[in-house]
């Protein structure tokens, strides 16, 4: 998949921002806290899980809370703009693209809830193998999560493209663990619930990445008016 080139201008730049004001500016920091707390949240799953940190785990389950409340927070923000405001093009875009992008940050921490509870699992047994690909992926992840975040406030859709090449990266390495693990499964049956553990695991972490890329696809989208979500699967059918 090919996005033009898109070198930014002061202009432009300038134009943008002067968007976020009043209400579009809060509604844009609680995105910005929401995708804060999402990549605090991933982090901490993975220290609870590389680390065997019971404590870690419990306190990725106990923030989920907030997520939750933020979400509800920024649709009510939008229902509230929408129904009070006569928006321009980019302020539809930014509500449209919000909404969205807040119920991806959402699902991304509800992937670390559920690693979570998979390294409270697994503490009960001994380490099936050293820990190398889960941490590699989900540092990919977590640059994915930064890298949207940097496009979002930068105004640089121009970014997004190597966050949507990153994912197909996450994917090859999930696909890896999984053959990995498979053989692990077959030669010893013992190893099969931890086995299963890390898989769902690793494809936790690979659904976090499919919201990071979400998110890259709606920031081009709000910052440059074309949707490019499923270029890469009418590419494929032609």
């Amino acid at each position: 998949m090919t996005h033009p080139t898109m070198e930014p201008t002061e202009d432009r730049l300038e134009r943008i921002r002067g968007y976020f004001r009043g209400e579009l500016l809060v509604l844009r920091e609680t995105l910005l806290r929401m995708a804060s707390l999402a990549h605090q949240n991933l982090n901490l799953a993975l220290e609870s899980l590389v680390e065997r940190n019971a404590a870690k785990a419990r306190q990725v389950i106990d923030a989920d809370l907030e997520m939750d409340r933020l979400e509800v927070e920024i649709d009510e923000m939008v229902a509230k703009f929408m129904a009070t405001q006569a928006p321009m093009a980019l302020a539809c875009r930014l509500m449209l693209s919000a909404s969205k992008i807040s119920n991806d940050l959402e699902r991304i921490a509800d992937q670390a809830v559920s690693i979570a509870r998979r390294s409270l699992i697994l503490l009960d047994e001994p380490p099936l193998k050293p820990l190398l690909d889960i941490p590699r992926m989900a540092q990919h992840v977590l640059a994915m999560i930064q890298a949207a975040t940097d496009a979002f406030v930068e105004i640089a859709p121009e970014k997004c493209a190597e966050i949507i090449r990153m994912d197909v990266e996450v994917d090859n390495i999930n696909r890896q663990l999984e053959r990995e693990l498979t053989s692990f499964m077959v030669e010893n049956p013992k190893t099969i619930t931890r086995a299963l553990n890390l898989m769902l695991v690793a494809r936790f972490f690979e659904r976090a990445a499919d919201h990071a890329k979400n998110i890259s696809e709606l920031v081009f989208y709000l910052y440059t008016g074309k949707d490019i979500r499923h270029e890469a699967e009418l590419s494929k059918a032609q």
